[in-house]
């Protein structure tokens, strides 16, 4: 089986073991894992479904520590430094841990577990020994477990950034271990170049910040990519104008205006930027407008040719709280539909009133994804638990 995204156009965002065993991987794309195994069974992805969960899980590893930070949708990092010893220490809480998972979401479901002094090391360790395995990694056998693991396996370091440092002639852990910090910082800047250093060290500073924290939302967006390489301008620039919407939704739900817009398009041609006003908008139009403007002062308007992703943002963000009333009589009624449309929408699901623009044309799936990057979820599920 292969899981993946909504609209089937993707790669294999997930694979069960017997795809796994037969070369299918996180990243293969779906015609590549039809080619290598014919009798693969492809699925949609259910965010929703996974978010629920999730949820369960995260509620699960909270009554285990009050220190529980989301990394995505189904990993955690877990302090256990001031409750593992009400259970009777760390391994009795990971046996009752695997224990409250088997029993209450599901007797298939597995959890790996990386145990470690700091979080670079226990991402590390947690995918060392799938699935349903503990991996301790402790100073005593950083080195040894350096010695088998690859760069890449470290969270942090990708195929350009290994690529660097063969350059350097580093292409082992232990290698890195014995870089100076010069010449990291030198080739990859001082923010990089330290972190790599920390990595070849096992360093990390970073702590666990409990998701019941309310996070600052400095921005907000959406990407999405098109069923099919898209030639024609209108059902592009419909797949833009909700996009807006949505995100222009997420603000309104945050109680927070935008002064600053972006877009990108990708497809036979690369196009984007961004633009920053004095005033502060959250609606859907508002948001398009800008986006078009955008593209009219850098391309002359939407490029010709097909466009197969798009991504769009708002930044600046400011409370509501702290802006100006609207002075005019007009404003305020478009305040009070805008209002009355969200209700709508909130109860009978995302997009079921839409701009005329929008008619015809197919709605976008709103879900969480699997990096939980949606900050509407992150600040539901840290005020649920406040």
């Amino acid at each position: 089986m292969g899981v993946t995204a909504t609209n089937g156009r993707s790669c294999i965002i997930a694979s069960s073991r017997e795809a796994k065993r037969q070369g299918i991987v996180t990243g293969t794309r779906s015609y590549d894992a039809i080619r290598i195994c014919p009798e693969i069974k492809l699925v949609a992805a259910d965010f929703w479904k996974y978010w629920e969960i999730s949820k369960k899980f995260i509620s699960i590893c909270n009554d285990f520590s009050p220190l529980v930070e989301v990394f995505s949708l189904d990993e955690v990092f877990m302090d256990a430094s001031y409750s593992a010893h009400l259970y009777g220490g760390v391994e009795e809480l990971i046996t009752q841990l695997k224990k409250r998972i088997h029993l209450e979401l599901g007797e298939y479901l597995t959890v790996s577990i990386g145990v470690s002094h700091n979080k670079l090391l226990a991402k590390l360790g947690s995918g060392l020994k799938k699935p349903n395995g503990v991996v301790y990694i402790k100073p005593h056998n950083l080195e040894g477990v350096y010695r088998v693991v690859k760069l890449q396996d470290i969270c942090g370091i990708g195929p350009r950034i290994e690529a660097r440092l063969h350059l350097l002639g580093i292409r082992t852990l232990t290698q890195l271990r014995a870089a100076p910090l010069k010449s990291l910082v030198s080739e990859f800047g001082n923010v990089e170049g330290h972190f790599l250093h920390d990595v070849g060290q096992g360093q990390d500073s970073r702590p666990v910040l409990s998701y019941t924290e309310v996070p600052v939302v400095k921005s907000v967006g959406r990407q999405h990519c098109l069923i099919r390489n898209e030639h024609d301008q209108r059902i592009i620039l419909q797949n833009v104008y909700e996009l807006y919407e949505e995100i222009a939704l997420k603000l309104r739900r945050l109680n927070k205006k935008s002064r600053s817009v972006g877009i990108w398009l990708a497809g036979d041609f690369s196009a984007q930027g961004n633009i920053t006003q004095a005033n502060f908008v959250s609606t859907g139009p508002e948001l398009y407008h800008m986006g078009m403007s955008i593209l009219k002062q850098k391309y002359g308007g939407l490029p010709v040719g097909y466009v197969r992703r798009i991504g769009v943002w708002a930044g600046y963000l400011e409370d509501t709280t702290n802006l100006s009333l609207p002075l005019f009589l007009k404003d305020q009624r478009q305040e009070k539909v805008i209002r009355i449309v969200d209700e709508i929408n909130d109860r009978f699901g995302d997009h079921t009133i839409r701009n005329g623009f929008l008619l015809n044309a197919t709605k976008l799936t709103t879900a969480p994804n699997g990096y939980m990057s949606d900050k509407v979820e992150r600040m539901k599920l840290a005020r649920v638990s406040l």
